[in-house]
């Protein structure tokens, strides 16, 4: 082989074994997509809860009791939700395994709507072909799926958890260990934009509370005012779901018009508009404007920012869309404009 032809072998054995190596990276990362997605929102919340426990530590508290009192403050208010919940949620399931024998006895009653309904569709028939038939294994596959959905989300749930607890804990050490790949000379430049940036990312996460507070204290006014039961309950789970981007309170405006059914139709309509109306109220005017008072971004970046995030990574795209909006502002004061100006 002439010298040339063995340049030749050893530049496409290189391009080879390089373009392998980003294969299987690629391939790592599409497989731990969603443990990496689950410790970028430990990483968010954590973040968000940063300037909490900072405060709590300069009123000469360690670092381990205030992150406790931050999760206790935490688990007090889910404590709240669910004694908000519970009850009606008991009530409600009472009353339709009462209710049962009262259908059952209408299905037999060929005067009653239900009784109408069995002479025209024969639902009792249906029922009992679809159990005995190969669809009933199809309705056990589908329950053992609905399980496994639950079991994921359980277990996400309790590695978010731990990993923010860990991360909440260890955040001082952790800072100090990253900037410590930085430059000795440019390590203090770095450190004062990683401050603002967490700061800013703080007061995301709050305007975001706030924005949620107002869509449960609306609820609550809406409900109360209208006759719809359990105002104080429905108004905390709004509030919950309204910290969730993107389909957060459109959920809760579904739950909240269902709810409304049992005053009357018309009012159940009207709660209905009623969320339409204050979700484009909340997406174009209260949060863009909470988030421009908090991070000082701009409204149509707040927006733009959601949709790109929410296309690209979902909720938590959505979720950590405006933080990093906020990051790259920031970097582009301090290292772009700052020199295009200078220049």
């Amino acid at each position: 082989m002439s010298r040339r032809g063995g340049a030749w072998f050893r530049i496409g054995f290189w391009l080879g074994l390089g373009a392998t190596v980003a294969w299987l990276a690629a391939q790592t990362v599409l497989q731990i997509s969603q443990l990496l997605t689950l410790m970028l929102l430990a990483l968010f919340v954590a973040i968000g809860l940063e300037p909490v426990v900072a405060w709590l530590t300069r009123h000469r508290l360690r670092r381990g009791v205030a992150v406790a009192a931050v999760v206790f403050g935490l688990l007090v208010f889910l404590a709240g939700f669910v004694a908000l919940i519970v009850p009606p949620v008991t009530q409600e399931v009472d009353a339709l395994v009462k209710a049962v024998p009262s259908w059952l006895q209408q299905l037999h009653d060929h005067n009653s709507t239900l009784g109408k309904l069995e002479d025209h569709y024969h639902i009792v028939a249906t029922v009992k072909q679809k159990l005995t038939s190969g669809s009933a294994t199809s309705v056990l596959g589908g329950v053992l799926g609905a399980g496994r959905i639950v079991l994921s989300a359980v277990t996400s749930l309790v590695v978010v958890v731990v990993v923010t607890l860990y991360l909440m804990v260890g955040f001082p050490v952790i800072k100090q260990f990253c900037f410590r790949f930085i430059a000795a000379s440019r390590r203090e430049g770095v450190r004062t934009i990683t401050d603002e940036i967490l700061i800013r990312t703080g007061r995301f996460l709050l305007g975001n509370v706030a924005t949620s507070a107002i869509a449960g204290l609306a609820t609550w006014a809406w409900c109360w005012g209208l006759g719809v039961p359990y105002p104080a309950a429905l108004g905390i789970f709004v509030a919950f779901m309204d910290l969730i981007p993107i389909v957060g309170s459109t959920i809760g405006g579904v739950v909240v018009s269902l709810v409304a059914l049992v005053v009357s139709l018309p009012v159940a309509g009207a709660t209905a508009g009623f969320y339409v109306a204050f979700r484009l109220a909340e997406d174009y005017l209260i949060m863009p404007r909470a988030m421009k008072y908090a991070v000082d971004v701009h409204p149509i970046v707040t927006v733009v920012g959601v949709l790109v995030g929410g296309a690209l990574l979902g909720i938590i795209g959505a979720l950590v869309a405006i933080p990093v909006a906020v990051a790259i502002g920031i970097v582009l004061e301090e290292y772009v404009f700052a020199r295009a100006d200078a220049s």
